[in-house]
């Protein structure tokens, strides 16, 4: 196994946690980063993904991808390219199978229902809602909130898409209490995590999106982003049917973007000269990146994915109606606490915007199948496509 790189996130060199813990309370031959994968494993917001939005809303199909699935394909990918860069990958896969804990039910469209409900109390962001489960909603422990991760996991799930300059209330209060640098780049392991969400949902949703038959296959490998693979592969295989071939060619995908991190990577790494971690928080610039050609092609296939399956009439039905499930629960819970479970109900503060955020914070950690049964027993039915 090769020797880890000098500007590698160290366990044993880690800036610690927010509670201490005494040895004799740590359970077996782990370090750091490596409890901190097993504690998001093992909780209840980490199972909750199993029945929460990738794409589609509530998919009956058992092939389709929820973000549990899709956060186990990231950590492979995020896996992948940090150990061939000498990376932590422990580190690194906490980090992709955390980074959409935060997530509320129906995906983004939940999320923009609770933005707008929540206008009054300081809005709402699942990045920053990630680190408020983590650090406060979960209690799994009997001296404190929280999972008590390491400064080093919270500091990646804060930053992997760059420093913050203005955090929101949930941020700003994560880094309050345990303070994150929020204005310096994050680790090379968190923005590894970074680019492994952007290959896997980039390509899998080709294949979930050709599956429930909302974007042509045709469509999809005229794009310049994915053309050269198409071609590759029909070459590879060229008496193949092409039903066959789709699974083929998002593996040549994944591998051609993942080639293209390690080539882009290495070169930015050499020309900055870091050395340290340190080096890399303070280096000014990301530095795990895909190279600009890449880079612009990937945006053109963002594009082209929102426009065709993101935003394809029949989503757009779907998420609209989803967000009215979301922004009628808020409504509910406002106007009758008294339907909160009783944990929940005995929390509520007494004033706002705490008492609307405790709400919210209620409504998010939902899965999608829960939040349309509490809209059916406290609203009335509710007709959301479930099938596609």
């Amino acid at each position: 196994m090769a020797l880890p790189a000098s500007y590698a996130s160290d366990p044993a060199r880690s800036r610690g946690r927010l509670h201490a813990e005494q040895r004799g309370e740590t359970r077996g031959p782990r370090d750091a980063f490596q409890r901190d994968r097993d504690r998001i494993i093992h909780s209840i917001a980490f199972r909750r993904l199993r029945h929460k939005t990738q794409v589609f809303v509530a998919p009956d199909g058992d092939h389709f991808r929820v973000r549990l699935t899709h956060s186990l394909e990231v950590a492979q990918i995020g896996r992948t390219i940090a150990r061939a860069l000498g990376l932590n990958e422990d580190l690194t896969e906490a980090l992709c199978l955390a980074h959409d804990i935060g997530h509320p039910p129906f995906g983004h469209a939940g999320e923009d229902a609770l933005k707008a409900a929540t206008g009054d109390a300081g809005g709402f962001d699942h990045n920053a809602h990630t680190l408020r489960v983590l650090t406060t909603l979960e209690t799994p422990y009997p001296r404190f909130d929280g999972l008590n991760l390491s400064w080093e996991t919270l500091e990646g799930l804060a930053k992997h898409n760059g420093p913050i300059t203005r955090p929101g209330w949930a941020l700003a209060e994560a880094d309050a209490a345990f303070p994150l640098d929020l204005g310096s780049h994050a680790s090379l392991e968190a923005q590894v995590a970074a680019l492994a969400d952007d290959i896997a949902y980039d390509n899998h949703d080709i294949d979930d999106g050709v599956r429930a038959g909302l974007i042509g296959f045709e469509a999809v490998v005229a794009q310049p982003h994915v053309a050269e693979s198409w071609r590759t592969v029909t070459r590879r295989y060229p008496d193949v049917a092409r039903d066959r071939l789709i699974a083929e060619l998002v593996r040549e995908q994944i591998g051609r973007m993942v080639n293209d991190v390690l080539d882009e990577t290495r070169a930015r790494i050499a020309v900055s000269g870091v050395e340290r971690v340190e080096d890399v928080r303070t280096a000014g610039r990301t530095l795990a990146a895909f190279s600009p050609e890449m880079a612009e092609r990937e945006r053109g296939f963002k594009r082209f994915m929102y426009a065709s399956l993101y935003h394809h009439p029949l989503q757009r039905a779907v998420a609209e109606r989803a967000g009215e499930i979301v922004a009628g629960l808020v409504a509910a819970y406002r106007a009758d606490p008294a339907l909160l479970p009783d944990r929940w109900r005995a929390g509520l503060p007494g004033a706002e915007p705490g008492r609307t955020r405790h709400i919210v914070d209620f409504i998010a950690g939902m899965t999608d199948r829960y939040a349309v049964a509490r809209y059916r027993d406290y609203i009335g039915p509710v007709d959301i496509a479930e099938r596609f």
